[in-house]
């Protein structure tokens, strides 16, 4: 099994959204979070003062997988949907999963996350 964590745009979401659910991927997890990177954020003018914005909003899919085929799948796509060609279209990491549970049955490993 394999996690995929992807930061992206928050305006990416809706179309992330959709093609997951395109190419059959349906256990998600999303968050909005803040974070910065090669980007660096922005100056902005608050009450006349310059201020840097270095935290900028974004949202994280949270993808728990059964196979590296399906993880290639789905980070293909995902990084197809946010690609901009710009700073800041964000990050895709993949995790190994050694084991899942799903609670309400007490089944484990890939079936548990079917």
């Amino acid at each position: 099994m394999w996690k995929i964590d992807a930061i992206v745009r928050e305006q990416k979401y809706e179309e992330i959204k959709d093609v997951l659910s395109e190419i059959n991927v349906h256990g998600i997890t999303v968050s909005q979070v803040m974070g910065c990177g090669i980007q660096k954020g922005y100056e902005s003018i608050v009450r006349g003062t310059k201020v840097d914005i270095n935290m900028l909003p974004k949202i994280k899919f949270e993808i728990v997988v059964s196979s590296k085929e399906w993880a290639d799948k789905t980070m293909d796509a995902i990084s197809r949907i946010a690609y901009t060609g710009n700073g800041g279209d964000g990050k895709i990491f993949l995790y190994e999963i050694q084991d899942a549970m799903r609670i309400s049955t007490g089944q484990r490993g890939p079936e548990a996350i079917y």
